[in-house]
């Protein structure tokens, strides 16, 4: 299975392979002088680098459960929300706040693209994303009043809840079709973003500032797109838990999920405030 998530595509585990114990050849009908479970047509040279590959260790061999999911998930969530405590009753400034969000996106980057699952990495990613998180959120309530944060949590909530039974149902399927446009969609949707904050930093207009249906429209849009991006998640960790993963990239799994669930709740958040600045 060949993941589509940026998160697990980078994992040399999540396609099952580089240890003798989760990548043996599949057919059992031995070669000719060769041993069971080798392909028919194994050269000696094949299987010689077969049996040379380095046995898994206790660790690699046990295999990734919904609970290890959970559990790191969880363990994440808590380091994002002291992060977050901070980024709130420190009120940090602005730059300060651009900084951690830049750090987390590059520590967030080394995470997605390391073969090797980095747990210390995400700690850290989930630290500094939580004090951007909580400046924002703070920085929101100033200017919108309060009560907009529980709105948004709570909303981040509900979209969690409603993606996971939408998925368990089968009213929304993790298709090739649907991987395919969810991943033109959000690389169009961050580009948008990107070009909208040059605009905005180069001469002050910005497409939320805009009077009307428009911000609206695409403040919904995106929640959207974060919203069936949690379908993806779920798909992968399932998938992964059916392919007997190793126990270890429950890490990477729960780092994924964090980060969409972040995603979806920034998105939330702006288009509440864009709601109130609009009554």
């Amino acid at each position: 299975m060949e993941s589509r998530n940026p998160v697990f595509a980078n994992s040399g585990e999540w396609k099952r392979g580089g240890y003798a114990t989760f990548d043996a050849p599949s057919s059992s009908r031995p070669a000719r002088g060769g041993a069971p479970g080798a392909p028919a047509d194994a050269s000696a040279q094949t299987l010689e680098d077969w049996y040379r590959k380095p046995s898994a260790t206790p660790e690699q061999s046990r295999r990734m459960t919904l609970d290890d999911v959970v559990v790191r998930t969880g363990m994440l969530f808590v380091v994002l929300l002291a992060g977050a405590a901070i980024g709130w009753t420190a009120q940090v400034g602005l730059l300060l706040a651009i900084g951690a969000a830049l750090g987390a996106m590059v520590l967030g980057i080394w995470a997605q693209v390391s073969k090797k699952v980095r747990p210390g990495v995400m700690f850290a990613y989930a630290g500094l994303q939580g004090v951007f998180v909580g400046a924002i959120s703070q920085w929101y309530t100033l200017a919108f009043g309060n009560g907009l944060v529980p709105q948004a949590v709570v909303g981040t909530l509900a979209a969690f809840g409603a993606m996971l039974l939408a998925y368990k149902t089968g009213l929304i399927r993790a298709t090739a079709r649907f991987r395919k446009i969810m991943t033109i969609a959000v690389i169009g949707y961050l580009i948008f973003g990107l070009v909208n904050l040059g605009v905005a930093l180069f001469t002050g207009a910005s497409v939320y500032g805009m009077g009307g249906i428009i911000p609206v429209l695409v403040g919904g849009l995106g929640v959207t797109l974060a919203s069936l991006f949690l379908v993806l998640d779920f798909d992968y960790i399932e998938q992964g838990i059916r392919n007997g993963l190793p126990q270890q990239e429950a890490w990477r799994a729960g780092f994924g999920l964090m980060v969409t669930l972040v995603w979806l709740y920034l998105e939330i958040l702006r288009l509440l405030a864009i709601l109130r600045g609009s009554d």
